[in-house]
């Protein structure tokens, strides 16, 4: 016989799963510059596009929760640096980039300066909660930080107006932008530091590129911050930008105005608090006046003379002793009348057992007469079902000397037209069966067998 042996086939399935996790493991994450095309964000969160050089490209996929993170707005044509896994998608077979991280191309090294200071600041202490101050409720003065041209001056200002008016602010001009402002940032901290004429101080600056919120970044500006005695609160740029000076500040703000609410207590609020307060308590000091009043009316009534006092007592020390006197008699006549009740009704409630005990007796006997009747009928009925069972046992008229002929697939052969020549039939005896082969069929036209 000839053997052939099957080659270990893979299906489409196994082959892309198998060379998706030979990519995943032979390349680490790793970080892939190039411009962005055909750039899509649906519904689900997700990012596809590609990326590209002049030589080649390759489609990269961002999922929701890492597109989530993003700090600027991808576009068609934008030069990025891709932190990536590189992988395969088994559905199409497709080679691709999962992006783990993205970010403006050039903007490398100074992500990397921000997270190694940020580290080393971090392992100093400096972030900890423990070193930082609480801002005081109702502050004297606040002092600002920033450039006097600056649009968020102009919204602190306005925000300190409107929650605070009247509140002394000093201004501690310096240069938010630019390769001198970090040195002006410190000395501006360090100087209002010195004087110590504010007890709050807000150091801020509207949004803007990471470029532009670098002197923020600058290790200087971190530790005149870390410094500095009067609490500090920073409110640098929008919402998303993170700078170094927000985690060594004592609060981060969201933007400038955020900061000034935070710095600040809103006095419409104070005196709405304030009324409700006077209203409150003038509620509660005329509710315990009248407590009061009413309490002292109360006391004038129940006053009296100690004579009256004791003529009543001992009115009432006379009755104690006339009622214990009658208790006991009336306790024993109460008792008394109560066990001639129950009496009555043991004597009424006594159960007649005679009747049941004859029906008892009764159904006995019967129970006793129906059991040899019922069984005596099941045996014959067992007699009668075994006779029946043997006159319709098949075997029976085998030992006659009868026997059952059948096909090959054990088909009984009822009449000789049924078989085939040369066909083997078995022919079952009562105790054995043979095995035989038809030499010759009926004569159909004739109706019987050649002699």
């Amino acid at each position: 016989m000839y053997l052939s042996s099957t080659p270990n086939i893979l299906s489409v399935t196994e082959l892309n799963r198998r060379a998706r996790q030979l990519l995943e493991g032979s390349f680490p994450v790793l970080w892939v510059a190039g411009e962005i095309s055909g750039f899509k964000r649906y519904d689900s969160g997700h990012c596809y596009f590609t990326l590209k050089d002049a030589g080649a490209q390759v489609r990269c996929v961002m999922f929701r929760n890492r597109a989530a993170l993003l700090d600027f707005a991808p576009r068609e044509g934008t030069k990025v640096e891709a932190r990536a896994v590189v992988s395969l998608y088994e559905a199409r077979g497709d080679f691709q980039l999962t992006i783990e991280a993205l970010r403006p191309a050039g903007l490398g090294a100074l992500f990397e300066a921000f997270e190694a200071l940020k580290r080393k600041l971090d392992a100093e202490g400096l972030f900890t909660a423990a070193r930082k101050s609480l801002l005081p409720a109702f502050p004297r003065a606040i002092g600002i930080v920033t450039s006097p041209a600056a649009a968020a001056l102009r919204d602190v200002l306005s925000t300190l107006q409107r929650r605070m008016p009247g509140l002394p602010v000093i201004l501690y001009p310096t240069a938010v932008q630019g390769d001198t402002a970090a040195a002006q940032i410190t000395s501006a901290i360090r100087s209002a530091s010195a004087r110590h004429e504010v007890d709050t101080l807000i150091v801020c600056r509207g949004g803007g590129s990471i470029e532009d919120l670098w002197s923020f970044n600058e290790e200087i500006v971190a530790r005149a911050i870390a410094d500095c005695p009067i609490p500090v609160i920073s409110g640098v740029g929008h919402e998303t930008d993170f700078t170094i000076a927000d985690f060594v500040a004592d609060l981060r703000a969201p933007t400038p105005t955020a900061a000034a609410e935070l710095a600040t207590p809103d006095r419409t609020a104070l005196l709405t608090r304030l009324d409700h307060q006077h209203h409150r308590l003038a509620s509660i000091m005329a509710r315990q006046l009248q407590q009061r009043m009413q309490r002292l009316d109360n006391v004038g009534r129940r006053l009296q003379h100690p004579g009256e006092k004791l003529a009543r007592q001992g009115e009432k020390l006379a009755d104690f002793a006339r009622r214990l006197h009658a208790a006991p008699v009336r306790l024993l006549e109460t008792r008394n009348q109560r066990l001639m009740q129950l009496s009555l009704r043991l004597t009424h409630r006594r159960p007649d057992t005679a009747p049941q005990t004859a029906r008892l007796v009764t159904l006995q006997t019967r129970l006793g007469n129906a059991l040899p009747r019922q069984l005596e009928r099941r045996q014959q009925s067992l007699a009668t079902l075994a006779a029946r069972l043997t006159a319709h046992d098949p075997q029976a008229p085998l030992a006659k000397g009868y026997a059952l002929v059948s096909h090959a697939d054990g088909t009984l052969i009822t009449h000789a037209a049924e078989a085939q020549s040369g066909e083997e039939i078995t022919v079952r005896f009562a105790q054995d069966a043979l095995k035989a082969r038809i030499t010759d069929t009926p004569n159909h036209q004739q109706g019987k067998l050649p002699l």
